[in-house]
């Protein structure tokens, strides 16, 4: 046993909560738009390649960076990630009749592979919860 006591009312002792409905629905709306935002990078990419695959992954950072900034959470982050990542690998299956969104060339790959790398950079930095209290140092 430690002589060491906790505040009763530490963030750490608290059970998890399912988000409110308002952010439950937020983070379908990221999403879906992380999704929207992945098949328009697979159009966009191939079109201008050098500055589209750039522009495709921008966006991709632009809009994970701040959704997590605006939701304060990573799951703001993590939501639009998701999103794009199930879109690009649901892109990259080929039809029955043999047509397929992405050729086997440098660019895709490099769409695939460094927007998954974005979307994990971008979860990794994006804001965590802090507990309440003040902006000073516990236990120093």
């Amino acid at each position: 046993m430690s002589s060491r006591k906790e505040p009763a009312g530490s963030a750490l002792a608290q059970p998890l909560r399912p988000p409110s409905a308002a952010r439950f629905l937020l983070y379908v709306g990221l999403f879906l738009l992380g999704a929207v935002l992945a098949v328009a990078g697979a159009l966009v990419q191939p079109a201008w390649f050098p500055g589209g695959l750039l522009l495709a992954l921008a966006a991709e950072a632009g809009l994970c960076l701040g959704a997590g900034r605006a939701a304060g959470r990573r799951a703001g982050a993590a939501a639009p990630a998701v999103g794009w990542a199930v879109a690009a690998v649901l892109l990259t299956t080929s039809r029955p009749e043999g047509d397929f969104l992405f050729a086997a060339g440098i660019g895709s790959y490099l769409f695939l592979l460094g927007g998954i790398a974005v979307a994990v950079i971008c979860a990794t930095l994006a804001p965590v919860r802090q507990p309440d209290g003040g902006r000073v140092r516990l236990r120093k």
